[in-house]
């Protein structure tokens, strides 16, 4: 395996270099814009299985390790004139982005190849924007009664011998 050195990220003001990230050479690992991190920037480790996050939030460091298989999928959203592929995850914190470029051509091939590459969907904008559904939980069963408590008669209903009504009660007081 070769040594891998940062390829994109953000670029520097007055840069016109867009972010073109090469799905055949991976690992590549790269800098990108977050706006929750400390100076603005989280580092990300881009590997066929897994993705890698590594930023700082209030001076407290975190890595961020997820497998390419949780993300949503590849989709192409529209910036200004050029158009951005993202790696779509549930979190929109966590989506990373692939490449930006003017060319339709050129980006709708990168689009199919990082599908390809990462064996997850192409997603249009409008798809890629709805919230996922939520996941069940675990525990199927979790609004029953406790096993225990199962063995033992509820009280919720009475019975209706047991009622005494108008009858003269003794009760012995000191």
């Amino acid at each position: 395996m070769r040594r891998q050195t940062a390829t994109g990220g953000i670029n520097p003001a007055g840069s016109s270099r867009a972010l073109r990230l090469d799905p055949l050479s991976l690992p590549v690992s790269f800098d990108a814009q977050d706006l929750r991190a400390d100076g603005g920037v989280r580092r990300i480790e881009l590997h066929r299985e897994r993705v890698v996050l590594r930023r700082a939030v209030h001076g407290m460091r975190m890595a961020i390790n997820v497998r390419v298989s949780d993300f949503r999928g590849i989709a192409l959203r529209g910036i200004d004139d050029a158009q951005m592929l993202v790696l779509v995850h549930r979190d929109p914190s966590l989506t990373i982005p692939l490449g930006v470029s003017s060319d339709r051509d050129e980006i709708s091939a990168a689009w199919q190849m990082w599908s390809d590459i990462f064996a997850l969907p192409q997603l249009v904008e409008d798809k890629a924007c709805e919230p996922a559904a939520r996941r069940r939980r675990c525990n199927a069963i979790r609004a029953r009664r406790p096993k225990f408590l199962v063995r033992r008669r509820g009280g919720g209903a009475l019975d209706p011998a047991n009622v005494h009504r108008d009858e003269r009660e003794i009760i012995a007081r000191d």
